[in-house]
């Protein structure tokens, strides 16, 4: 059993991933890296959810970021997105992943700030350790 499942949408939201790992590594956490998109792979990233046996998922995306929205939308998990900066600094990802319907929520950390979704993840792990 894996702790977090940290998926990104893309290979260049890699940099915010080792943002999450570092703080999952100091923390003992186990975790597992995929790079999914939801827009351009939609069946893999359905198969992952579905084999995953994470505890908490960690959604990495830009642009449009609908990446933690279908992962909410497909487990009752708990999901944190991570919005990524990009052309208009990270607001158009940031209002996507805030602006989730209702019974599909999605946790939401600040632009670029991955260091936050591992401590939430973590958080969360505790509290229902607990």
């Amino acid at each position: 059993m894996v702790d977090v499942a940290v998926i990104c949408g893309s290979a260049s939201d890699s940099q915010i991933a080792e943002k999450v790992f570092g703080v999952l590594r100091e923390h003992g956490v186990s975790y597992d890296y995929q790079v999914i998109s939801a827009h351009r792979d939609p069946e893999r990233l359905d198969e992952y959810i579905k084999g995953s046996d994470a505890r908490v998922f960690i959604a990495i995306a830009g642009l449009s970021a609908a990446l933690p929205g279908v992962i909410a939308s497909k487990t009752a998990r708990p999901v944190i997105g991570v919005p990524v900066s990009g052309k208009l600094m990270g607001l158009d990802a940031l209002l996507s992943i805030v602006q989730m319907p209702r019974g599909v929520p999605v946790a939401c950390v600040g632009v670029d700030n991955g260091e936050n979704a591992a401590h939430l993840a973590i958080r969360i792990l505790n509290a229902r350790s607990a």
